[in-house]
């Protein structure tokens, strides 16, 4: 690892602060996937329904 020197806190909260937002939007992206694939299946089933 590096020497950060006296900002070694601030960069290392920095890192796991930008860390952490990405697996937020990751698991955001995965949730908003999975409802749209589920809208998509339901919408499919109708139109086959309806013929």
């Amino acid at each position: 690892m590096p020497e950060l020197g006296k900002y070694a806190g601030e960069v290392l909260s920095a890192y796991a602060l930008s860390l952490l937002l990405l697996a937020g939007l990751l698991l955001v992206t995965l949730w908003r996937g999975r409802a749209a694939r589920r809208a998509l299946e339901e919408t499919e089933a109708e139109v086959k329904r309806r013929g």
